[in-house]
């Protein structure tokens, strides 16, 4: 991995989640819940459930990142994992900051694809080794990308958890 980086600005950020969801008006798909992938998609989740006037907001944990460029063997869902009747016949939008190796992004579609009407997926970042190719794409990168509310270390230090890069 080089030394350059993609860098996200909270200011940018307001910005791409208004012309990503443009871009998810514009072909027409209204979801029916947004279903964010902790912790990075819980930002997007949001942003765009304001864009989209969707109110209806749900979280998956998901831990797979354990440190820049280091992963765990696959991506594990931790508890609470929602409960699939709550997803049942619904157009589900998965929402992450970025599709990277798109383990995760599979883990979340394949979880929802066996009960809801329709799943599709928006991202601010989606990079070209991605195994998921994303409805929605804000940008296309393959550099490690600075995201606002990663770029710090955090302001305590818990070391029972394992740390996000």
């Amino acid at each position: 991995m080089g030394d350059e980086r993609e860098d996200l600005t909270y200011a940018l950020f307001g910005t791409a989640m208004r012309e990503l969801a443009q871009t998810i008006a514009d072909d027409g798909y209204e979801p029916d819940i947004i279903l964010s992938i902790a912790r990075g998609g819980l930002f997007v989740a949001g942003g765009l459930g304001y864009a989209l006037d969707v109110k209806n907001l749900h979280v998956m944990n998901v831990e797979f990142y354990t440190g820049v460029g280091e992963t765990l063997d696959m991506p594990v869902m931790l508890p609470p994992v929602p409960n699939a009747v709550d997803l049942s016949r619904k157009k589900v939008l998965v929402a992450d900051d970025v599709a990277d190796t798109g383990k995760t992004l599979k883990l979340v579609h394949d979880f929802c694809a066996a009960h809801v009407a329709e799943v599709r997926s928006a991202v601010v970042y989606e990079k070209s080794q991605s195994l998921v190719k994303c409805e929605y794409v804000w940008k296309r990168t393959d550099q490690w990308i600075n995201f606002p509310w990663s770029v710090l270390p955090p302001v305590v230090h818990r070391p029972d958890q394992v740390r996000d890069a």
